[in-house]
């Protein structure tokens, strides 16, 4: 049987939460796709697998009902008004659900927060977080089913975020999307978030169209990736040890900033009272003529310099520090974010250099993921991609991040 390509398809998002990503490519596929790098034979990008049997996200199979499916007569598409989707998102630190019509019209979105977890733990606890959304996630379901004033049986099907992410945290989302599913004789829609991130820029922009570039930042991933279309990525770069946003938290929790806000708009609103080029850190990996990054040695670099000005942040708060010490705070924050965005905008340098000589046709940049909500980050990179007579393409910031 031949399947169709979506022509438009739905985009689900991720912390506003929507669905967050593209549906399905063609048939019973599922929506991880295949990541190849240049001149390197093709690997999957695969998610944290939720138990020991878990297969690649390619060899996963949804439901057929309500697949794009092509035949003689019609051409049925996902993208129909008519098609009513719920999405479950569990993958992190919060809870949240959507209900989206299969034209990209959101319907409703519930986000629970965990940031009181945050600031109790300093970041993310793996089975604290699990019992925060094993203790919403009927809760967050049913308020998102009720703002849309529907019930389960109007949906057509239910999506949810199967990786990567936190294992114990994807089971209760993935735990619930199967109770529902069972229930109601729905197919379910296995998510991957890496590929929502890049594709969720089309919700909102419209006139996107393949083939373009895709920066992928957020806690736990830095990923280049050029966008052939759907199901087709070649990926340019990745992280080998830390992600952005890891770096972001950690230091901001170094220097006693409010983590229930996030770490990473925590360190950014501090980073403005300060001199970025008060510390001199070094630039990660710039002898690697590659795409790769690395945030692990600004870290070191970071704590080294805390200890070196004798900075007592250990259960000291901020908000009781003197002026003169929250400014030396302020100058870390503000040289740690110049030197974490200055990798930023080399790896992407070479990575449209790259790009432009496999896509000459390329016209954009996407930015997205939760560091991809920082204003500076996107002021910098702007300049990156105007100078190469690009265009940048960022999400609004509620499709960015868990946190809203």
């Amino acid at each position: 049987m031949a399947f169709s390509t979506l022509a438009s398809p739905l985009w689900l998002s991720r912390s506003a939460f929507f669905l967050k990503t593209s549906l399905l490519h063609s048939g019973t596929r599922a929506l991880t796709r295949r990541f190849t790098g240049p001149g390197q034979p093709s690997t999957f990008f695969s998610p944290i697998s939720l138990k020991p049997s878990f297969k690649h996200l390619s060899a996963i199979r949804s439901a057929s009902g309500i697949v794009a499916q092509k035949s003689s007569d019609s051409e049925w598409s996902l993208a129909r008004e008519d098609v009513v989707i719920l999405g479950i998102e569990t993958s992190c630190d919060d809870t949240a659900a959507a209900v989206v019509r299969g034209n990209g019209e959101i319907l409703s979105q519930v986000v629970s927060s965990q940031a009181d977890l945050l600031s109790r733990y300093g970041g993310v606890a793996p089975k604290m977080a699990e019992e925060g959304h094993s203790l919403v996630i009927n809760q967050v379901v049913q308020q998102a089913l009720d703002n849309a004033k529907l019930t389960e049986k109007n949906l057509s099907a239910v999506a949810v975020t199967i990786g990567p992410g936190l294992s114990l945290c994807l089971r209760v989302g993935v735990c619930k999307a199967r109770r529902i599913a069972g229930k109601f004789s729905l197919p379910i829609i296995s998510v991957h978030h890496m590929e929502a991130h890049a594709l969720v820029a089309r919700l909102v922009e419209k006139d996107l169209q393949f083939p373009f570039l895709a920066l992928l930042i957020s806690g736990g991933h830095n990923l280049l990736i050029l966008a052939h279309g759907l199901g087709h990525y070649v990926q340019l770069g990745t992280t080998i040890d830390d992600a952005i946003g890891e770096a972001y938290d950690k230091t901001a929790r170094w220097l006693g900033l409010d983590m229930r806000k996030g770490g990473g708009p925590a360190l950014e609103e501090l980073a403005r009272e300060g001199d970025a080029k008060a510390i001199k850190f070094s630039i990660p990996m710039r002898q690697h003529k590659d795409c790769n990054f690395s945030y692990a040695g600004l870290k070191t670099q970071v704590r080294i310099a805390i200890e070196s000005k004798n900075l007592s942040v250990e259960n000291n708060s901020i908000s009781s520090t003197s002026s003169h010490e929250r400014r030396l705070r302020a100058d870390i924050a503000a040289s740690f974010q110049r030197v974490a965005v200055l990798h930023l905008e080399e790896r992407c340098e070479r990575a449209i250099e790259w790009a432009m000589n496999i896509e000459p046709s390329i016209k954009c940049l996407v930015v997205s993921g939760g560091v991809a909500s920082n204003q500076y980050v996107r002021t910098r990179l702007n300049h990156v991609v105007e100078k190469n007579g690009l265009q940048l393409v960022c999400p609004p910031p509620s499709l960015c991040t868990d946190n809203v």
